[in-house]
């Protein structure tokens, strides 16, 4: 951690979902590009980073304008379908993350999760990994009407935790979220996944820390 002795002071730790808590992104991307390949949209190999931060709203959105000739609610219809039993009955949290967070909470943080995933998917997994009870606020963006890429999103729920924006560790594996969130303010730690691999070094370059996976945090923070 490059800001270790900044970080370990702060109390509030918020979460990204995705990627970050559970290993849902092999899950979440080949369901988004399915939705495409089944009407036969072309689109670029680096679709699921530009789609990520987005929501799903705004996902949908942007498949409109790359050529899904379907409204909003047609193609949302269609993620559902893939994606709820997925969320509901098989996608697992990743190695070490109810440990660590486990110990935290021993220790006396304070842990929060903000997601652009709906409370739809993000609430059942939570409780079904036994990871729910461990959190103060679990948050989607669509709480707050806006997506991830907004700054205005990271104050704001740093607004309804209670403190400056300045006093909460951000963790997340995207980079698009990893620089808002820095730019609003947070600290932040960016968090390893397969799916942003590539980013890797991009994601170190601007985060305050970077964990390769949950066992790496619970030490960090156990110094």
């Amino acid at each position: 951690m490059d800001n270790t002795d900044k970080i370990l002071h702060i109390q509030h730790y918020l979460f990204d979902f995705d990627g970050t808590l559970v290993d849902s992104m092999p899950y979440w991307a080949a369901s988004m590009v399915r939705v495409l390949d089944n009407h036969k949209v072309s689109h670029g190999d680096d679709i699921v980073r530009i789609i990520t931060p987005l929501g799903l709203n705004g996902t949908a959105n942007y498949f409109r304008t790359i050529g899904l000739e379907l409204s909003v609610q047609e193609i949302l219809d269609e993620m559902y379908s893939y994606l709820t039993p997925l969320y509901c009955d098989r996608i697992l949290a990743k190695d070490g993350v109810k440990e660590c967070l486990e110990e935290m909470r021993k220790q006396g943080f304070h842990l929060h999760v903000l997601t652009a995933s709906p409370h739809q998917w993000l609430d059942p997994c939570l409780k079904r990994n036994d990871l729910w009870e461990l959190f103060d606020n679990v948050w989607s963006c669509d709480d707050f009407n806006t997506g991830n890429t907004d700054p205005e999103i990271y104050v704001r729920a740093a607004g309804r935790i209670g403190v400056p924006v300045s006093d909460v560790v951000f963790l997340d594996d995207n980079i698009n979220a990893d620089r808002t969130a820095k730019q609003a303010g947070m600290y932040v730690v960016g968090v390893f996944d397969e799916t942003s691999r590539d980013d890797e070094d991009a994601i170190r370059e601007l985060a305050d820390g970077y964990v390769r996976d949950f066992h790496e945090l619970q030490g960090f923070l156990s110094e």
